[in-house]
C-alpha cells in the first residue's frame, strides 16, 4: 500500500485503514461525540490521522484540525486516548477554537488492528450500523450491523458482555473480547440500557448516554478532560441514506436525482414510460424502475422501505400519472411531497385531488409548485430549488431567508 490516505481507495476508508493498519501502521482517530450551538459539524464526524501528515476528514472546516492533528500524533506516540474541548476562540490569534461560536468535544483515540465485528464500516464510511463504546475505555466497542436493533432483548447480551468485559457476541477490543477488566454488572441496569439503546437506535439518536455513578463501573476519565461523574458510552448510529423518489422522465428529473445524489440520497425514478427510462439518461440513480409510480410506493410502504426522511417529487405533467402518486405520497409518513407545475397547474391539481377524496390537511402538506422561489431557470438550477427547500423544510426553517438577514445558530439541527 502506497504511504498515503489523501485519495480515494477502493473499498472506502474503512477498507484503506484496514489495509495500512495491517501493513503495521498506527492510526489515530478523532469524534465528535458532544456539540453545543452552533457547531460545524454533527455528531459522530470522524478524523482520520496518521505518521507523515496523513490526513482523511474534517471536524470544523479549518478551525482546530492543526490542533488535532498534533493531538492524534501524540496520541499514536502515548497510546493514550485524549478527550478535548474547543470553543469559540477570543483575539489571541494562538488560541485554538471554532470560529462559528459553538463548541465540540472531541475523542482522539488510537484505531487498532480491526476485526469484521469492529464496525469500522459504520465509524469511517456511514455504513448502517451502530457502534456502542466507552469513552472512558474507548477500545471496549460494541458493533451493530443494519438492520439497527431494535428489539432491547437484541442489545442485553451484548451490552452484558460490553461493561462486564466477559466474551460475549459483538463485542470487540483486547482482554476479555471487550479490552478491559471483567466489572460485576446489574442485569437490572443492563435490561435499562439495552431498552434505552433499542429506542435510540430506531430513532437514529447518535449521543452521550451517561451511566449511573453507583452502576459499579469505572469513571477515570481520560486525559485533557476532568473525570466524569460517572462512566459514559457514546452511540453512534449510522441510518441507511434518506430516499428521494423522483418521477418523471424529463431532464428536471435528471438533474434533480444528480443533486440528491450529492447531498447523500439514495436516488429512485421510476416511471411506467419505459422508453425514456435508460441508465444513460439518469446515471445518478441509483435505481431505475418501470411501474406506476403509486403502486411503488405503497409497495415499498408496505416493505417498510420509506420513513419520516423519504424525498417524493412528482415532475410526471400527466394528471392520469401525477394525480394517483400524489394521492398516494399525501397518505404517507415521509419528509416532502412537492410537485412540478404552474400555478393554474396547481389549483388544477387540487382541485382533482379534492374529488379524489384527499382532505385539506393532507392537501397542506403539498409543495407546489415545488421548488423554492431562486430565480432560476435551467435544470441545475431547478433541482438547486427543490432541494434546498427540502433542506429548509427538514431543519424547521421553511422561510430561508439569506444568513446575512438572520439571527441565531447557523448551522441547523439535523433530525434523525
Amino acid at each position: 500500500m502506497s504511504d498515503t490516505l489523501a485519495a480515494p481507495l477502493p473499498g472506502g476508508l474503512a477498507a484503506a485503514c484496514t489495509r495500512w493498519l495491517e501493513a503495521g501502521k498506527p492510526l489515530a482517530l478523532a469524534t465528535i461525540v458532544a456539540t453545543e450551538g452552533s457547531a460545524p459539524r454533527p455528531l459522530g464526524t470522524t478524523m482520520v490521522i496518521g505518521e507523515g501528515g496523513l490526513v482523511r476528514g474534517s471536524l470544523s472546516g479549518g478551525c482546530v484540525e492543526s490542533d488535532l492533528i498534533e493531538q492524534g500524533l501524540e496520541v499514536l506516540v502515548t497510546g493514550v486516548p485524549e478527550r478535548r474541548t474547543y470553543g469559540y476562540a477570543d483575539a489571541a490569534a494562538w488560541e485554538v477554537g471554532l470560529m462559528c461560536g459553538g463548541s465540540i468535544d472531541v475523542l482522539v483515540q488510537p484505531l487498532a488492528a480491526p476485526d469484521p465485528a469492529a464496525g469500522l464500516d459504520a465509524l469511517l464510511d456511514g455504513a448502517p450500523g451502530a457502534l456502542l463504546w466507552s469513552l472512558d475505555e474507548p477500545s471496549r466497542r460494541l458493533a451493530l450491523p443494519f438492520p439497527l436493533a431494535d428489539e432491547a432483548g437484541e442489545w442485553e447480551g451484548p451490552l452484558a458482555a460490553l461493561l462486564g468485559g466477559a466474551d460475549g457476541p459483538g463485542a470487540t477490543g483486547g482482554p476479555g473480547a471487550t479490552g478491559g477488566p471483567v466489572h460485576s454488572v446489574d442485569p437490572a441496569l443492563v435490561r435499562r440500557l439495552a431498552a434505552q439503546l433499542a429506542a435510540r437506535t430506531s430513532a437514529g439518536e447518535t449521543g452521550i448516554i451517561a451511566l449511573p455513578a453507583d452502576c459499579g463501573l469505572p469513571a477515570e476519565g481520560i486525559p485533557g478532560l476532568p473525570a466524569p461523574d460517572a462512566p459514559e458510552l457514546f452511540l453512534l448510529v449510522r441510518r441507511p441514506a434518506p430516499r428521494l423518489i423522483v418521477n418523471g422522465t424529463t431532464d428536471l428529473a435528471a438533474a434533480l436525482l444528480a443533486q440528491g445524489r450529492t447531498l447523500g440520497y439514495d436516488t429512485t425514478v421510476v416511471d411506467p414510460r419505459s422508453t425514456f427510462l435508460t441508465r444513460e439518461r439518469f446515471p445518478a440513480a441509483d435505481r431505475i424502475v418501470v411501474a406506476r409510480p403509486d403502486r411503488y410506493l405503497r409497495e415499498e410502504d408496505e416493505a417498510g422501505r420509506l420513513d419520516h426522511r423519504t424525498v417524493i417529487a412528482c415532475l410526471g405533467h400527466d394528471p392520469k400519472i401525477d394525480d394517483p402518486l400524489v394521492e398516494t405520497a399525501l397518505s404517507l409518513p415521509v419528509a416532502y411531497v412537492g410537485a412540478m407545475g404552474s400555478r393554474r397547474t396547481h389549483h388544477e391539481r387540487i382541485r382533482r385531488l379534492l374529488e379524489r377524496g384527499v382532505i385539506t390537511t393532507q392537501l397542506q402538506a403539498l409543495h407546489s409548485p415545488i421548488g423554492l422561489d431562486l430565480g432560476g431557470s435551467t435544470p441545475a438550477e431547478f433541482a438547486l430549488s427543490v432541494m434546498a427547500e427540502v433542506v429548509a423544510e427538514r431543519t424547521g426553517r421553511a422561510a430561508a431567508r439569506p444568513l446575512r438577514t438572520t439571527t441565531g445558530p447557523l448551522h441547523g439541527s439535523i433530525p434523525a
